[in-house]
């Protein structure tokens, strides 16, 4: 079989495997509701400019990923899969990405084993099987950046310096379009960072930046328009507390250490890690006698990226995203001449970790609560065995191919391995599903529920509860990330449970989930008829008799 058939046949086994898991779980609060229900909101008003969450404005990420689920939803119906597919697509185009980048920038086999190394790193496969902003906005920064890096090539003629170019124009706008200013600035920097360090001022003259910056406003600067046209509010919430105080105060909540992402590259990027130092070493010194150095330049995209969030007032695990398709490609360069050591060590570190995981997958127990009982991560354990023994065999078989020096096979085996316990780790997640998913308490709702029945959310909020329900809920006594929305147009929410005892007093027939945690006090403190009809470990339904 020639090369060119069997990395045909791999990426249609590889695109079976990632489209055809997405089905398979339930979505989990909060990121998978919210996002998945500001979509269905958008289908049911026809409002595509204003999205909306729980039908209250949600301004804090710009609309494109909402109008990608939505289409989905118009066109295969409102479902797990498509809520999840905008983020599967984007992560398997990602990968296509780097096989191409790899192989015109450095040659083959670096394309195939860069593909191979994104697919199977921890954090790409996850999280591109949630529904959060993230894949979404990696991919197109990342086609930002390697398409610029194409289009600067030394042997790139004008017609693919000119195609490359336009491309990385139209990526970062739709990056605009998906997260916000990161999606231009980010890739602006290195560039800038770029051309200081290597005193390379010509790269200026070579952006098309006239044509490229038409494109980037015709397709950035129109929703921008429309939506501060439609909503006076829009234009501070979005640029200066979603941006500004989001990076330079701990106004969010999500305050970690500088040295936070340490710890979460070393796991997302597994099972690679070993070969990343001597990777980002080799980067460095790479090509000196290119005029343009793409190893050196993806070098200095994945460090301002991690330093850029590193100084940020804000983190979350997921931010480090971005970088990973850039760090495949190093990991690839570096791995098509590294010598067997290397990759049979990688191979027997990755088995230790999977041994260590199956061992030690007992010890998740001691997570249990009343909200996530013993019952429910019994059986998550035994996915995470699972897990870490398939993690032990493929890189056993990873080793034992390094040690007869097939290397493309060693990097697709250890990737086949990394690819399936990441998979595992989501579908046994599951069987988690009744504490993390407002799906099966709905279930029993959704039946006896009119829609022109009040249906009450009292002192909490579960992001899936209107996704699964179908329909939008009155919030009672609490706000959280929808404070500010509330505080501009609080419609029909109840400030406190003085009102919202007087509201079910005068419905002939209303609805109320409460959290199981505050439950029975609440019971005590509501002098109100009410009938449980439904519970599960996290909440209560109840109806007025």
């Amino acid at each position: 079989m020639s090369t060119r058939a069997l990395t045909l046949v791999l990426l249609f086994a590889l695109a079976l495997v990632w489209f055809g898991t997405l089905a398979e779980r339930k979505l989990v609060r909060p990121d998978e509701g919210r996002y998945a229900e500001i979509a269905r909101e958008m289908v049911a008003t026809g409002d595509w400019t204003t999205p909306r969450l729980n039908g209250y404005k949600y301004f804090e990420k710009p609309a494109l990923q909402y109008w990608a689920t939505a289409a989905a939803f118009e066109l295969f119906g409102v479902r797990e899969w498509t809520a999840r597919l905008w983020a599967a697509l984007t992560g398997f185009l990602g990968v296509l990405l780097v096989l191409h980048f790899g192989n015109r920038a450095f040659g083959a086999p670096v394309g195939g084993l860069a593909a191979a190394v994104l697919a199977g790193s921890l954090w790409w496969a996850i999280i591109g099987h949630i529904n959060t902003l993230d894949m979404g906005v990696s991919f197109l920064m990342s086609l930002a950046v390697l398409g610029l890096a194409l289009a600067q090539l030394d042997d790139a003629s004008p017609r693919e310096r000119w195609r490359w170019m336009h491309l990385a124009w139209a990526a970062a706008a739709l990056a605009l379009l998906s997260k916000g200013l990161i999606g231009i600035v980010l890739p602006a920097g290195a560039l800038a960072l770029y051309i200081l360090v290597q005193r390379d001022w010509k790269r200026l003259g070579r952006l098309h930046a006239g044509t490229g910056t038409l494109l980037f406003l015709a397709i950035a600067a129109p929703w921008f328009f429309a939506v501060s046209a439609a909503n006076d509010e829009f234009f501070r919430f979005f640029f200066i507390q979603e941006h500004f105080q989001r990076f330079l105060t701990k106004a969010h909540g999500r305050y970690q250490p500088a040295w936070y992402f340490i710890p979460i590259l070393a796991i997302g990027f597994s099972p690679w890690i070993v070969s990343l130092v001597p990777a980002l070493v080799r980067a460095w010194r790479d090509a000196p006698q290119r005029s343009f150095r793409p190893a050196r330049f993806l070098l200095v995209w994945s460090v301002m990226v991690f330093a850029f969030f590193s100084a940020s007032g804000s983190k979350l695990p997921s931010y480090i995203l971005p970088i990973l398709p850039a760090l495949a490609v190093l990991v690839a360069l570096h791995a098509a001449g590294a010598g067997r050591a290397l990759l049979a060590a990688q191979g027997a570190v990755y088995a230790a970790i999977g041994l260590a995981g199956a061992l030690l997958a007992p010890q998740v127990m001691r997570a249990a609560t009343a909200e996530l009982p013993a019952e429910l991560l019994v059986g998550y354990v035994a996915w995470i065995r699972g897990a870490g023994l398939a993690m032990l065999g493929f890189a056993a078989a990873c080793a034992w191919l390094a040690l007869r020096r097939q290397t493309v096979a060693a990097v697709i085996v250890l990737a086949a391995g990394g690819l399936a316990s990441s998979l595992a780790l989501l579908l046994g997640h599951e069987t988690l599903s009744p504490a993390y998913s407002a799906y099966h308490i709905a279930e029993q709702v959704r039946p006896g529920l009119k829609t022109d029945v009040p249906f009450y959310s009292v002192n909490t909020f579960d992001h899936t509860l209107p996704f699964y329900l179908g329909r939008t809920v009155t919030m009672v006594a609490y706000k959280d990330e929808l404070a500010q929305p509330i505080g501009w147009a609080p419609g029909n929410y109840l400030p406190d449970l003085a009102a919202f005892e007087r509201a079910w007093r005068s419905d002939r027939d209303a609805w109320a989930v409460f959290s199981a945690k505050d439950f029975p006090q609440m019971q005590k403190t509501l002098q109100i008829p009410m009938r449980i009809v439904a519970r599960d470990p996290r909440r209560v339904v109840v109806r007025k008799p």
